[in-house]
């Protein structure tokens, strides 16, 4: 996969193909391009967030007594999922409407919703005992000033991951994105390095505990196999697809 591929994380676009002149693509602001997403988001099974579960789901087990923040919560993935796993005081944030409005379709998680800013929220301090940031960094402007306040809002000792596609991954070309009839999508973002990570959250208030960079697997396959992209599984598995960063809310001295 090169620059020259049309390659994101959705599969309708993740198949290595090259636009044909039939085509259109647009590139559109995370505002825009959200809105626009919002309806047909959660169509299709998508590699890169399965294979995130596939990391994730393991490490989060224990949750029935803990309050967890979905934060950049989109259509709600990850809190349908920590809600399932036992977690009964959740919530989700998002600053799109659109998205919060698919999410808002989804019964367990509709009365667990709020309209913010990451740069902003409004929960009282140490309120959280757990947070995720899934597939979001890249449309953050400020990422100091969210890591910021994370520290905030998580207890001592809270357990924050988040996500993004793989900093690797996006100096190949892939980009954030969805193919809606014959125009493809593509969504500003800005690609964050694990050292830039890293500094923003231990700057302000985080230890860092661990990074893995997640490579597409045997799993992820099969969703490539039943989109009829099987031709492009192999491109797709040579560089790491994911990056994961696990961080904890230090004592304060």
């Amino acid at each position: 996969m090169n620059s020259a591929l049309n390659v994101d994380p959705d599969l309708r676009t993740a198949d290595g193909h090259e636009l044909s002149t039939a085509d259109r693509s647009l590139r559109v602001s995370a505002a825009e391009g959200y809105e626009r997403w919002a309806p047909i988001y959660d169509d299709a099974p998508n590699p890169l967030l399965a294979r995130e579960e596939r990391y994730l789901l393991p490490l989060l087990a224990d949750l029935g007594d803990k309050s967890v923040l979905d934060l950049a919560c989109g259509t709600g993935r990850w809190l349908e999922r920590l809600i399932a796993r036992g977690c009964e005081r959740g919530v989700g944030v998002d600053r799109s409407i659109a998205m919060l409005r698919v999410a808002g379709g989804k019964s367990a998680i509709r009365k667990r919703l709020a309209g913010a800013d990451c740069e902003n929220l409004p929960f009282s301090s140490a309120a959280f005992d757990l947070a995720i940031c899934s597939f979001a960094l890249g449309h953050l402007e400020d990422l100091g000033s969210v890591a910021h306040e994370l520290a905030r809002v998580t207890k001592t000792g809270a357990d924050v991951f988040v996500s993004d596609l793989h900093p690797d991954a996006c100096a190949r070309g892939w980009h954030v994105g969805f193919r809606d009839g014959d125009t493809t999508f593509q969504i500003e973002m800005r690609s964050r390095s694990v050292k830039e990570i890293v500094q923003a959250f231990c700057s302000h208030g985080f230890e860092f505990r661990t990074q893995a960079s997640l490579w597409l697997g045997e799993p992820e396959e099969l969703i490539f196999m039943r989109a009829g992209k099987s031709h492009s599984f192999v491109d797709a598995c040579q560089l790491p697809a994911v990056l994961v960063c696990h961080f904890r809310r230090r004592v304060e001295v």
